[in-house]
């Protein structure tokens, strides 16, 4: 079910405190969500009636949450109508029979007679007493409403105010911990990047071989860290909705060809060969650095996963006004269960690195979230064990929107 709104001249414009609440609880605009249909199927039940609604009032429209309805003729109810009956619930309202209340004639309300005669709603309100809209219940013939439904009603509505302060308070709480991760992520990495830069004067400057041996593990320890540290932040980020994308205009072949070249010298230590075949050489739309970072993960995780002496192909080409790249691999493949666990958080895979080298299992997750924040579609191909794999990024090169 769409969420519908219409621009309604009856909602009251000089209601910003009533606005402000209602924006702070990031409702507007949501796709459908069970607990509110399930909210609104309970007040279709309670009051027996085919319809139900859990409507929320912005400055210049309704926006409906959650609509239940066994009525076909309800998609050409005029939006207007339901609309004015959600502005009209400013407290619990209840209109046994619409034609018997006279001042309600000259709105659209007189016009589906055959629709609307009977309106229950309760307000949805705040804690401070701000009305956000309301949980509703409309049908075709005159009803009775009795107090132990319209309590019930009320109810709802109760328990729609205590969903939506849960849902704000879970994302505060998850936005401290992403403010805390920031602050413990940069006061690590200044002693850390020390600790690097000290190892490396050590091994450049010593003449014993087993110092320096040690300076090298200290400096590949110290990178280490500082990739699972960013990994987990980003993770953080993207997880739970904060990353903000800052989209420009991209040259797709230069920017495959720099991860290539920025990944070079992990290939060359495995004596590996990165093979492009670039035959899309059109701009597209992206955020530039994440993009980059989803093409450098599927490139080190392609080197990574492969042997010493194999080649790495990535080839891109333009289909259906989407640009593709595969990176494909000489690696160990996917079993069945890997093609189940890819793109989720921590998956450990039955491939092994070839060079001891780590993983997280946070990279493809992340990919996943940073593909699907540009419209694209990420997902991986293999005949078997030990048959290669190739992975596959598709994105539009033209945003509808952003």
């Amino acid at each position: 079910m769409e969420p519908f709104f219409k621009q309604v001249s009856l909602i009251p414009l000089n209601d910003e405190e009533r606005l402000r609440k209602l924006y702070k609880y990031e409702i507007l605009d949501t796709p459908a969500d069970k607990t509110f249909d399930k909210i609104a199927l309970l007040a279709a039940q309670i009051f027996d009636t085919p319809s139900a609604f859990v409507s929320f009032v912005d400055h210049d429209r309704v926006f409906f949450k959650a609509k239940i309805s066994t009525v076909d003729e309800l998609d050409e109810l005029p939006e207007e109508t339901i609309a004015t009956l959600a502005v009209l619930s400013a407290d619990t309202t209840v209109f046994s029979d619409i034609h018997d209340v006279p001042h309600l004639q000259n709105t659209p309300l007189a016009v589906p007679d055959n629709i609307v005669r009977f309106y229950a709603g309760a307000p949805i309100k705040t804690l401070d007493g701000y009305h956000l809209g309301t949980v509703s219940v409309i049908d075709a013939v005159p009803r009775t409403a009795t107090d132990k439904q319209l309590e019930m009603l009320k109810g709802l509505s109760e328990i729609i105010i205590d969903e939506l302060e849960l849902r704000q308070t879970t994302r505060n709480i998850v936005r401290v911990q992403t403010d805390l991760m920031n602050i413990a992520v940069h006061d690590i990495k200044n002693p850390l990047t020390a600790i690097s830069l000290y190892s490396t004067l050590i091994d450049q400057r010593s003449k014993d071989e087993p110092i320096k041996a040690m300076a090298g593990k200290i400096s590949s320890a110290t990178k280490r860290i500082l990739t699972d540290l960013e990994n987990l932040l980003a993770h953080a980020k993207t997880d739970n909705s904060v990353m903000m994308l800052e989209f420009e205009e991209v040259d797709t072949a230069k920017l495959i060809t720099k991860v290539a070249n920025n990944l070079q010298v992990l290939a060359n230590q495995k004596n590996q060969k990165i093979l492009l075949q670039l035959n899309c050489l059109k701009t597209a739309q992206f955020d530039k650095s994440r993009i980059l970072e989803v093409f450098e993960n599927l490139l080190s995780n392609a080197i990574k996963y492969s042997d010493k002496n194999t080649n790495i192909n990535v080839h891109s080409y333009e289909k259906d006004d989407n640009l593709v790249v595969e990176f494909n691999d000489q690696g160990q493949g996917l079993t069945d269960d890997d093609m189940l666990k890819l793109f989720t958080k921590f998956a450990r895979l039955s491939a092994i690195p070839t060079n001891k080298e780590t993983s997280n299992g946070l990279g493809l997750s992340i990919a996943k979230i940073l593909v699907e924040l540009h419209n694209g579609k990420i997902w991986a191909e293999s005949k078997g064990k030990n048959m290669g794999a190739s992975f596959f990024v598709s994105l539009p090169l033209k945003q509808n929107s952003f």
